[in-house]
């Protein structure tokens, strides 16, 4: 293929993948820009390769891999970033030259370069390890934003100065030398959170990239507009279906929020709903996309990684409280269509469903391999997603409309490497907060000062604890702000009973309801330019739409018969998960404030407590809130169900 045929191309992905303000146009490849989007596609291409021999043929030091994915990362993102901004950057230039000589000045001789980090490091040490930090930091700014480099910085600052403090968090104080590095070190940038982003989230990266190109986008969209479109407020409903299934092979909630929310937005202010309602609930279905199993977002990587346990038991774990949040969305949304009186789609606007998974049997057939090898063979994440990826290719040999070609095993490669960028930056970085919280023993402080909170209401731990969460994910990535809560949180969690797996969902939980939780939340900031909305308003929506989900992570470490994999599954836990789906309908009557008509506060605050009620692991209190609440609702019906159907018309 000719260097302008490779240009064009990946661009026009590089144009996809990107949100609205990263939107790049280069018509045709006259300039050093237009080469950049070559050798953006070349380093693409040879990244995603890379990997998947890593994995299969190839036989290298984990510490060796680490150092080469980073560097790939790191170059890819100042290239994307020149790409971006339509002109060469001195800084980004220098940037990649810095990168490759500390990535190639690690890999030389690792384990040599281990020893002298642990033991005795020289002078060189010190200033590559310094310059690495500084790179890294940068380059975080330009992927992901100020807000996680500035957290990093203060977590640095404390690790200098921690013995100017006063009270329970001061600590001793570290010099130049042994912070930087240690901070370089496997205890640090090249720990455990980067080898994560190596393995099995770039993999999986690969396979959803590989899947979206063969069109699965569109497959998911008729999809859903097939199963939902023909309800009341089928708009919504097809939004929130779309992005479970978007979700599920996406894992980002702002890739899932511009890629999903194009379409649906704009379909559901058209159709009578508010821009500020229409675009909360793109960003709150997207945002599950994060918890939407079988294909979760990166934190979840990196949970089964902390927690110790396969990949394959997070995505059972994940199962009922993901189902939770995708039906108390779609009753939500139910009912302001009940309220505001919002018809279905017409049946000639409406995809035949069969036709729809005729087309996207071959879409489907991979889909099942991943679940096939991750469940039923129990193959681990690697192994599967490399698995699923190599049926996807072998698939596309046999379709008409995307048949397999060069520019397809390109256009894959760059959908796949544009969105781990964000995730390298980000799990580097983190490496460096963990690091300082592992040398100043600042996670052991803050678990104690939790476990005094406990002592007296474990419910104020719990309440401290997504507090905390929710304020580190403020415009940080959810793999960031799941990392640095679990080493801070986790341990006082489980200190005061709670299961390991328990402990760690409820982290991270919160971490993805970081992107949808004000005054800093980037899924609804991202939905609201969709939607030409104001963003702390589709925020406030978001948070009243998605509260069932701020709930459920309380009722799994309380009850944890929700998670499954905790608890072996009997009549209990069918119990339990009847009364947790029940509970969805009260919650939901509550933030909307109608129930065949308009409810008052205090009715409003009443179905909300009835609502929790059902989540206790009491079957007497679940039994006698179901009743009351049934009660209630057909009473509501007998009294007012004519005038409440016409106040909604």
């Amino acid at each position: 293929m000719k260097s302008r045929e490779i240009t064009s191309r990946a661009d026009k992905i590089i144009q996809e993948t990107a949100s609205e303000e990263e939107i790049v146009q280069v018509k045709k490849p006259k300039t050093m820009v237009d080469w950049l989007v070559v050798v953006f596609a070349i380093l693409s291409v040879l990244m995603v390769t890379y990997h998947i021999l890593a994995f299969t043929v190839m036989h290298m030091k984990q510490g060796v891999l680490l150092a080469t994915h980073l560097l790939f990362g790191l170059s890819l993102i100042y290239i994307n970033d020149m790409i971006k901004s339509k002109k060469l950057k001195i800084a980004n230039i220098i940037g990649i030259v810095v990168a490759a000589v500390f990535s190639l000045y690690v890999v030389w001789d690792y384990d040599a370069y281990i020893m002298r980090m642990q033991v005795v490091p020289n002078k060189l040490d010190v200033l590559i390890a310094c310059v690495a930090i500084i790179n890294i930091l940068y380059a975080t700014k330009i992927s992901v934003g100020w807000a996680l480099p500035i957290v990093a910085s203060a977590f640095i600052l404390y690790g200098f100065f921690g013995h100017l403090l006063p009270g329970p968090f001061r600590s001793r104080g570290y010099n130049l030398q042994r912070l930087a590095t240690t901070l370089f070190s496997d205890q640090g940038i090249y720990g455990s959170a980067l080898g994560v982003s190596a393995s099995n989230v770039f993999l999986f990266l690969v396979f959803a990239a590989f899947l979206a190109a063969s069109g699965a986008d569109k497959i998911f969209s008729d999809l859903a507009t097939s199963v939902a479109g023909k309800y009341r407020g089928g708009q919504s409903k097809i939004s929130v279906v779309s992005s479970a299934l978007f979700g599920m092979i996406s894992g980002s909630a702002v890739a899932n929020v511009v890629s999903d929310g194009a379409f649906t937005i704009p379909m559901m202010i058209k159709s009578g709903l508010d821009k500020a309602y229409a675009a909360a609930v793109e960003a709150v279905a997207s945002t599950g996309g994060q918890i939407m199993p079988p294909v979760m977002g990166a934190a979840a990587f990196v949970l089964a990684d902390a927690v110790g346990i396969p990949y394959n038991l997070v995505v059972i774990g994940a199962i009922i409280p993901a189902a939770l949040y995708f039906i108390s969305i779609y009753i939500n949304v139910d009912v302001e269509a009940v309220r505001k009186g919002i018809k279905g789609l017409n049946r000639d606007e409406i995809p035949n469903l069969l036709n729809v998974l005729k087309n996207g049997l071959p879409l489907f057939i991979p889909l099942g391999i991943l679940i096939a090898a991750l469940m039923g063979l129990q193959w681990n994440a690697m192994r599967s997603a490399i698995v699923a990826t190599a049926a996807i290719v072998l698939l596309s040999i046999f379709r008409k409309d995307n048949r397999l070609s060069f520019s397809f095993l390109v256009d894959s490669c760059i959908r796949a490497t544009k969105s781990a960028l964000q995730v390298v930056a980000a799990c580097a970085t983190s490496g460096i907060v963990v690091g300082i919280i592992a040398m100043t023993g600042l996670g052991l402080k803050l678990s104690n000062l939790i476990m005094a909170l406990g002592e007296s209401s474990l419910l104020l731990s719990l309440v401290a604890a997504m507090v905390v969460t929710i304020i580190l994910g403020m415009g940080v990535p959810t793999t960031a702000a799941y990392m640095i809560g679990s080493a801070t949180l986790a341990p006082a969690l489980i200190g005061l009973g709670l299961a390991p797996f328990g402990a760690h969902m409820f982290i991270f939980y919160y971490a993805a309801l970081s992107a949808i939780t004000p005054p800093v939340a980037v899924a609804s900031y991202a939905a609201a330019g969709l939607g030409d909305a104001n963003p702390m308003k589709v925020g406030w929506n978001a948070v009243r739409i998605g509260i069932v989900a701020f709930v459920v992570p309380y009722a799994f470490v309380i009850n944890t018969d929700l998670l499954l994999i905790i608890t072996p599954f009997n009549l209990q836990t069918a119990l339990n998960v009847f009364f947790a789906v029940l509970m969805c309908v009260p919650v939901a009557f509550s933030m909307q404030g109608w129930m065949v008509k308009a409810l008052n506060p205090i009715e409003r605050a009443i179905m909300f407590a009835l609502g929790c009620s059902l989540l206790s692991p009491n079957n007497w209190l679940c039994l006698a809130s179901a009743v009351v609440f049934f009660g209630w609702f057909f009473l509501y019906r007998k009294l007012y169900g004519v005038a409440g159907q016409a106040a909604s018309n």
